[in-house]
């Protein structure tokens, strides 16, 4: 059952972004903006703080004697990190690497009571040293609500990978590495988890968006400073249309003159329905009348690529990103959906994970798989998954970093 908090903090943070992306008019929301113009000189001032801390050795960086690769990004939501995430442990997967993905599972709730695990050390493991085992690689032990819903989608789609979440994705680390045998650690959404040394930084960047509103939380959505994008050792933009992008990497080149830069475009590839699992090519939704719904962090992107498959949006619905759905809001939106004769509701995948499976008889749902493609700098992606997967070898960047961090 919803709640009046809950409904209203949905409303207020679905508010907050509009502010924050400009979408927001009126004196309330300049008001807002003044006072959250004057926090985010703050919020910078603390950020490199705390990177100072870190890397003059102040603050203690854990080096755990693994590969670590980080995943992430410098603005908040929105750069396709997930499928990225994907790409990257599907391939070193195929290259018999053995993958734990390590997430800080936002938006999870916690655990009603500790997992049960039998450890392969001599101790047994005391609960608090347990982060969440969402997948061990070979079955999946938590569902979206306690996971998270990125976490869910990664271990849903990636047999073999083991995913973990807590906030101390150090403790993860650990129990990968002694527990699971991982002998590769993905940091995902890591950027700015520096409590963990890692053999590589990469970076992505929205190629429609590169530095989100240019603006420091929370007046905008640029985690750090731009200047910071020098810690990337891979840089990937991430939804490009293909166009090239020559003054984009000029104003990357500015703060990072060495990191090879990938194109890759987030596309859909197929519709899914969540009742039968059906699958159908992307023009099953020419003319259909469609319902999107949505509680993502850019909602635009995705009802634009709707109506680019051919779809008639008819009805949109959104929700604050992450947000769970409840039976009576769906119940709400299906019947407003019947109303308009509505032939489909679409959903993200992200999203699918969240939908209360009761509520799917009267109207078909169907999710849109959304899949990652290099289109320039292959041979910069290929190089770097060679490297990952021969530590050892002579000249070795990745192995070089890996020894300045730890000699």
């Amino acid at each position: 059952m919803v709640t009046p908090v809950k409904e209203t903090a949905s409303e207020f943070e679905v508010w907050a972004a509009d502010v924050i992306f400009g979408r927001a008019r009126g004196f309330r929301a300049f008001l807002t903006r003044l006072l959250l113009r004057a926090l985010s000189g703050i919020y910078r001032m603390l950020m490199q703080t705390r990177k100072y801390l870190f890397y003059q050795n102040y603050k203690q960086r854990f080096h755990l004697g693994t590969l670590t690769i980080s995943v992430g990004n410098i603005t908040v939501g929105g750069t396709g990190k997930t499928p990225v995430v994907e790409l990257l442990s599907r391939t070193l997967r195929e290259r018999h690497r053995n993958i734990a993905i390590l997430s800080r599972g936002y938006k999870s709730k916690a655990l009603n009571e500790p997992q049960k695990w039998e450890s392969t050390q001599e101790a047994p493991l005391k609960p608090k040293q347990l982060p969440k085992i969402v997948s061990t690689g070979r079955a999946i032990l938590l569902d979206s609500k306690f996971a998270g819903d990125e976490p869910f989608m990664l271990a849903n789609n990636l047999p073999g990978v083991a995913v973990l979440v807590d906030r101390d994705r150090v403790k993860s680390a650990r129990f990968a590495i002694q527990e699971l045998g991982a002998d590769t650690l993905i940091l995902d959404d890591g950027m700015q988890y520096l409590r963990m040394a890692r053999a590589l930084d990469i970076c992505l960047i929205d190629a429609n968006a590169p530095f989100g509103t240019g603006a420091m939380l929370p007046a905008g959505t640029l985690r750090e400073p731009k200047k910071n994008l020098c810690r990337a050792h891979y840089i990937i933009l991430t939804k490009s249309d293909g166009s090239g992008h020559a003054d984009l990497i000029k104003k990357i080149r500015r703060y990072n003159a060495t990191a090879p830069i990938i194109t890759t475009t987030h596309g859909p590839k197929y519709l899914e329905n969540l009742s039968t699992f059906e699958q159908e090519p992307l023009d099953y939704l020419k003319d259909k009348h469609v319902a999107a719904l949505s509680g993502i962090a850019v909602p635009e992107n995705f009802e634009k690529s709707l109506v680019k498959l051919g779809a008639k949006l008819e009805v949109k619905k959104r929700f604050a990103d992450h947000y769970r759905f409840t039976g009576r809001e769906i119940a709400a939106f299906t019947q407003r959906c019947l109303e308009r004769d509505i032939d489909m509701i679409v959903t993200t995948e992200k999203d699918a994970v969240r939908y209360p499976r009761r509520i799917l008889a009267e109207v078909p749902v169907w999710f849109l798989r959304i899949e990652v493609e290099i289109l320039d700098g292959q041979e910069h992606w290929d190089h770097m998954i060679d490297h990952i997967c021969q530590p050892a070898a002579h000249g070795n960047s990745i192995l070089r970093h890996r020894i300045a961090f730890t000699g």
